[in-house]
C-alpha cells in the first residue's frame, strides 16, 4: 500500500502568513491570482512550486507592509526559539555541575566512576557497598564529595588468634597475614606462623597460630643453658637446648606446657631401685574372764607371737639425692599369734583368822617403804613385803609379787604369817606387834 505525501507551511519560517492583498506580484507588475493552501498530492506527482521571483516579491511585499519579512517580524519569530535554547542551556550546565568523577577502591580493587552522590555515605549506598562496625572508610562516611576524590573501603576480617598459647578474637582490615600483623603490633621476627605472611585473609576470616621467639633457661647436669626458641612445648624447648631425657628423667614443669619468656626449667635426673625389707606384725591380746581367779589376778593362757611381713619399696634418687622410699607391695610371711589372758573375777578375801590384828602397814613401811611395786637391788624380792617369786607362787600368787594389787599382797603375807610366823621378815617382823 503506497503512502501519501503531504506538504505543510514551515511554521518557523512563516509563523504568521499574511498574503498580499493583491496577491503575489509578478515581475511585470500584474497581480497574480491569490495563493491557496496546498493540498496533498498524489504519489509520484510534484506539488506546485513558486518561482524565485515569486518568492522575492513575497518577501519584498512583506517588508513594505511590516509583515513577517520585516525586522519586527524577524524578532517575533526568533524570540520563542531563543527562550527555549536558553532554558536547555541552563539545565545542561546544572546537570554537568552535579556530575563528579571519583575513584572508589574496595579492598584494594579500584574503579573510576561518575556519581551525583553528595557525600561518601550516599556514594557507598548507590554502589551497594555495605559498611560494618569493623570496616574502615577513608574519608569518613558523611564527607562531602567533589570531583577527583578518592574513596577507599577496607572491610574488617575476623581472626581467631592463638598468640603464645593464649586465644583471642580480633578484627583487622589487613588483606594479608602480614598486614594484619602490622595492624595488631605483633613482632614476627623469629616467630612461628601457621600461615604465610603473604596469605590473603578472606572476608570470613581465618585461624592464625603465632608463637613468638622466647628465651628459656634449662638447668641440667649442674649447668644452665639459655636458648631462644618459638617451641610450642617445654619439652621441645629442652630438646632445642640440646638436652636428652633418659629413662625415668623428668622436668620440673609439665613437658606439654607452653614455655614462657624468661622461664627456667630444671631437668631431674632420676635413677630408681627396689628394696625388700621384713617387718614385724604385732600380735593381738584376747582376755577371758576366769571366776577361779581372784580379782586383779591375770594368767597368760597362750603366749603371743608377732607375725612377719615382707615389704617392697621403690627408691628413687633425684639429681643424686635419695628420696623417701615408696611402698609398692607386701606379703605376709608368718601370721601373728594372739596372746590369751585369763582375768580373775572372784572377790579377793581380806581377812585371815589369826593375822588380821597385826600391824601390816608398819611391816610394809619397814620392808619396802610402803610401795607395792618396790624391788630390792638384787631383783630377787619385790612388793610391799618383799616376797621372792617362789614363796609368792607357793602362796597361790601368779606372776611376780610386785605386779599384784596391794590387797592381794597383804592377803598372801597374812597366809605366810599363819604358816611361818614373823620369821620371813627377820629385821622388820617386830613391827607387826604380835
Amino acid at each position: 500500500m503506497s503512502s501519501q505525501q503531504y506538504e505543510y507551511a514551515n511554521p518557523y519560517t512563516d509563523p504568521y502568513p499574511h498574503p498580499h492583498p493583491y496577491g503575489d506580484a509578478e515581475p511585470d507588475g500584474h497581480a497574480a491570482a491569490p495563493s491557496v493552501p496546498p493540498f496533498p498530492q498524489q504519489p509520484g506527482t510534484a506539488g506546485p512550486r513558486r518561482s524565485a521571483a515569486h518568492r522575492r516579491r513575497t518577501r519584498t511585499g512583506a517588508e513594505s507592509t511590516g509583515g513577517p519579512g520585516t525586522a519586527e517580524g524577524t524578532v517575533r519569530r526568533l524570540l520563542p526559539r531563543a527562550l527555549v535554547m536558553a532554558f536547555l542551556a541552563g539545565g545542561t550546565t546544572a546537570f554537568v555541575a552535579q556530575d563528579k568523577a571519583v575513584e572508589l577502591t574496595v579492598d584494594g580493587h579500584p574503579r573510576e566512576l561518575h556519581t551525583f552522590a553528595a557525600d561518601v555515605t550516599e556514594l557507598l549506598a548507590d554502589q551497594g557497598v555495605e559498611i560494618g562496625p569493623h570496616d574502615r572508610v577513608t574519608p569518613a562516611p558523611g564527607t562531602h564529595l567533589t570531583s577527583g576524590d578518592e574513596i577507599a573501603v577496607r572491610h574488617g576480617r575476623p581472626i581467631r588468634l592463638t598468640l603464645d598459647g593464649r586465644r583471642h578474637e580480633v578484627w583487622t582490615t589487613g588483606r594479608t597475614v602480614g598486614e594484619a600483623l602490622g595492624q595488631l603490633g605483633i613482632r614476627a621476627e623469629g616467630a612461628y606462623l601457621s600461615a604465610a605472611r603473604s596469605r590473603a585473609i578472606p572476608r570470613a576470616g581465618l585461624a592464625l597460630d603465632i608463637r613468638t621467639e622466647r628465651a628459656v633457661t634449662v638447668m641440667a647436669d649442674g649447668r644452665a643453658r639459655t636458648v631462644r626458641t618459638n617451641a610450642a612445648t617445654v619439652g621441645e624447648a629442652v630438646a632445642a637446648a640440646g638436652i636428652t631425657l633418659r629413662g625415668e628423667d623428668a622436668l620440673s614443669v609439665a613437658p606439654g606446657s607452653f614455655p614462657r619468656d624468661g622461664q627456667s626449667v630444671t631437668v631431674l635426673r632420676i635413677t630408681g631401685s627396689r628394696e625388700v625389707a621384713e617387718e614385724e606384725i604385732p600380735f593381738a591380746v584376747r582376755r577371758t574372764a576366769d571366776p577361779a581367779l581372784f580379782r586383779g589376778q591375770e594368767v597368760i593362757e597362750q603366749a603371743g607371737q608377732p607375725g612377719l611381713r615382707r615389704v617392697v619399696y621403690a627408691v628413687r634418687t633425684v639429681n643424686g639425692v635419695r628420696q623417701k622410699p615408696r611402698l609398692t607391695g607386701s606379703e605376709v610371711v608368718r601370721a601373728p599369734r594372739e596372746r590369751v589372758v585369763r582375768v580373775g573375777t572372784r572377790p579377793m578375801p581380806v581377812s585371815v583368822r589369826g593375822a588380821d590384828h597385826l600391824d601390816w602397814r608398819a611391816l610394809a613401811v619397814c620392808e619396802s617403804g610402803g610401795r607395792p611395786g618396790a624391788v630390792d637391788p638384787s631383783g630377787t624380792y619385790g612388793g610391799l613385803y618383799q616376797f621372792d617369786t617362789q614363796t609368792w607362787q607357793g602362796l597361790g600368787g601368779t606372776g611376780r609379787p610386785q605386779d599384784a594389787p596391794a590387797a592381794e599382797q597383804t592377803l598372801r603375807a597374812k597366809k605366810l604369817y599363819i604358816q611361818r610366823g614373823a620369821s620371813p621378815w627377820p629385821h622388820c617382823g617386830t613391827q607387826l606387834g604380835g
